[in-house]
């Protein structure tokens, strides 16, 4: 009888989030975390923010719902269900679905505002490797802590386009001169690879929101027609784009230093250069004409390479030839801006060897990259060395990278440090209030496009929350 007892109690542990074991966890600098693990199998969360209610509040791509977890028992509440906004279902998937999410940071004082990004409305995919088109909407909606729901909703932007490949995804409100606006990153829809091999790229041309990070109101301006009334007129292109020349820019964070807010963004490259950028109004971050650090390394290549041998040019893509990147950046002119970093610049000998076998359907994978997946910036001191660090969750490796940002907000100092790689796809990171607890969602599935499809060594634990608190050195 014992012995069912227990039993009995071992497979109640086994479903029950709060009886998850925890575990402890060792970072470099022989700084020691506590791990515990608050849900899992959720149809792979995409944003995770820690709440001003101290809840944790989540979005999951794949069930397109929004749910806030009680940090303490683990339990989850669905606040919105969002499925019945969307027209499509099975293949092709947009690379996401429901993504970004935001806080107003007044929500707590008269603001009770949450803000959405997601795909609504598949419109149709082209034949000859011509792309998959979705369309992908910004939604502000209102919160009610008596009723705990999400209603109200209202429409910033509903023409943003959509893909299977590159959508971006990230929303970040940051106070620029005193007023809070909200950002939003769109990647290239991935024309020029794969299935969007012959797609055009509009990442260059501020007429499109493909290849962008945009800026809108945090509420309505007095403009005449009621989606204008979300630009703010201060945007330097008469339109939302902030900024141009982006690949997959899925990560955003700000923060102030020397009492000016400094905006980041972290974004995947093709073969190489995964980037952090400072974003700055107008300014031009060279995909697809310069990648990564204008270095030359691809030089004679193009932003991607393609095996559908049907599609134009040298590499099979309707990427442009780099001829020279330093030719580009010059020809973009003043506007141009290299990364603050960019990882893994692979050599142009390297990139010419794969980018050679891939065209010639002999496809590589033996490159390195990390698929930087977020960001965010820790500005607490409860960590010994941590204040203004970059923080930054990938895909590929797997890993919490930490990068400590300089005085000016504008660099990067010291080495790069390593946290939490257990084999999971991290998607995005958040920080509790006291600096204490670091939580990180995983992936579910391991597919999402090209090279970030592979999952060399397998997730530990898939759609997962998990809490890491710091205990000390």
């Amino acid at each position: 009888m014992i012995g069912k007892i227990i039993n009995i109690c071992l497979l109640i542990c086994s479903v029950a989030t709060s009886c998850l074991s925890q575990t402890k966890v060792e970072g470099e600098g022989n700084l020691k975390f506590k791990k515990r693990v608050l849900q899992s199998n959720l149809q792979d969360p995409w944003d995770i923010t820690y709440g001003p209610d101290d809840y944790l509040w989540i979005t999951e791509s794949k069930g397109y719902k929004v749910s806030r977890i009680d940090i303490a028992s683990g339990k989850t509440q669905v606040i919105l269900d969002l499925n019945s906004e969307r027209s499509f279902s099975g293949k092709p998937w947009p690379q996401g679905g429901l993504m970004g999410m935001a806080l107003h940071p007044k929500m707590n004082s008269g603001k009770p505002f949450v803000y959405l990004a997601y795909v609504y409305r598949f419109v149709e995919s082209r034949s000859n490797f011509a792309g998959n088109y979705f369309k992908t909407k910004v939604v502000r909606y209102t919160w009610n802590k008596e009723k705990l729901t999400l209603s109200n909703p209202k429409v910033l932007c509903d023409t943003i386009p959509g893909s299977n490949d590159h959508n971006g995804g990230r929303l970040h409100i940051a106070d620029i001169d005193g007023k809070e606006y909200l950002f939003y990153s769109v990647g290239d829809m991935g024309a020029g690879q794969f299935d969007n091999g012959n797609r055009p790229n509009h990442a260059q041309d501020p007429k499109y929101y493909q290849g962008k990070i945009l800026r809108f109101n945090t509420e309505e301006d007095n403009d005449k027609e009621a989606l204008d009334r979300w630009v703010p007129n201060s945007n330097p292109f008469r339109n939302a784009v902030w900024s141009i020349g982006h690949r997959n820019p899925q990560g955003l964070a700000s923060v102030t230093v020397a009492g000016k807010k400094i905006l980041y963004s972290t974004e995947h490259g093709p073969y190489s250069d995964d980037e952090i950028n400072l974003i700055e109004r107008g300014a031009n971050y060279g995909h697809p004409l310069v990648i990564g650090y204008n270095d030359g390394n691809y030089d004679g290549l193009a932003a991607s390479v393609s095996d559908h041998d049907s599609l134009p040019g040298k590499w099979n893509t309707t990427y442009p030839l780099i001829e020279k990147e330093a030719a580009n950046a010059a020809k973009i002119g003043s506007s141009y801006r290299n990364p603050i970093k960019a990882f893994s610049p692979n050599e142009n000998s390297f990139l010419t060897g794969l980018f050679t076998a891939v065209a010639n359907n002999a496809g590589r994978s033996d490159w390195s990259s990390e698929a930087p997946s977020s960001l965010e910036v820790y500005t607490s001191n409860a960590i010994p060395g941590w204040r203004n660090s970059l923080l930054i969750p990938t895909l590929k490796t797997g890993r919490l990278i930490r990068l400590k940002v300089d005085d000016s907000g504008k660099g990067l100092k010291g080495e790069e440090e390593s946290y939490f790689q257990a084999g999971n796809r991290l998607r995005d990171v958040a920080i509790s209030p006291d600096g204490k607890k670091i939580y990180l969602i995983t992936d579910r599935s391991s597919v999402t496009s090209g090279p970030t499809k592979e999952d060399p060594q397998g997730s530990n634990e898939k759609g997962a929350v998990i809490e890491f608190s710091y205990t000390g050195q």
